[in-house]
């Protein structure tokens, strides 16, 4: 686990901002693995154990109950998600695998998952939480703000983004055809 670098541990709020929330600490914590005078080591450990949590909560808690709730999210909308979140996975495990954090293969990396995390970002929030936050009721999206920020809490506390489990992640999407091969 990391020390140091803020996490954040929500316990309640509208799903849809903690979501948000998260996507914003996603940028600042790019921002600073992108930074020399950092510890990026600590950064990338930081951002690897959020960004997982943060998926793998999404995927089990919040997207199934979009996809029935909110018509103007699709399925469509929800897959592709879950295929961005695979590659996002498999772009921060090429960056855990890394030795080291001074070299171009690092910067590489980094740029890579920046470039994948920012795209996926500018998505979910126009075509699948911007239609959740009018067309799903507040008393549900809070109820959802509960159980996803308990479940991400306990997958940090569990060190999800450990390079084993990004790893069972990822070879668990190839399974499931989320990766695309050609990539």
């Amino acid at each position: 686990m990391t020390s140091g670098i803020d996490l954040g541990r929500p316990t309640s709020g509208d799903v849809i901002d903690l979501i948000t929330d998260d996507h914003r600490r996603f940028e600042q914590l790019l921002s600073q693995l992108r930074l020399a005078t950092a510890d990026r080591d600590e950064v990338r450990r930081a951002f690897a154990n959020v960004l997982i949590a943060h998926g793998e909560a999404e995927e089990e808690l919040v997207y199934p109950v979009l996809r029935r709730k909110a018509s103007d999210v699709d399925a469509h909308d929800i897959e592709h998600g879950e295929e961005e979140h695979a590659e996002g996975n498999e772009a921060l495990l090429a960056l855990l695998e890394l030795k080291g954090t001074d070299t171009q293969a690092f910067t590489d990396a980094a740029e890579e998952l920046s470039n994948l995390v920012a795209h996926h970002i500018a998505e979910e929030e126009l075509s699948i939480l911007q239609p959740a936050r009018t067309e799903v009721s507040d008393r549900v999206r809070l109820e959802l703000g509960e159980k996803w920020a308990a479940r991400r809490n306990a997958l940090i506390d569990q060190d999800c983004g450990a390079v084993d489990n990004v790893r069972r992640i990822v070879a668990e999407a190839e399974k499931q055809g989320l990766l695309d091969d050609d990539e």
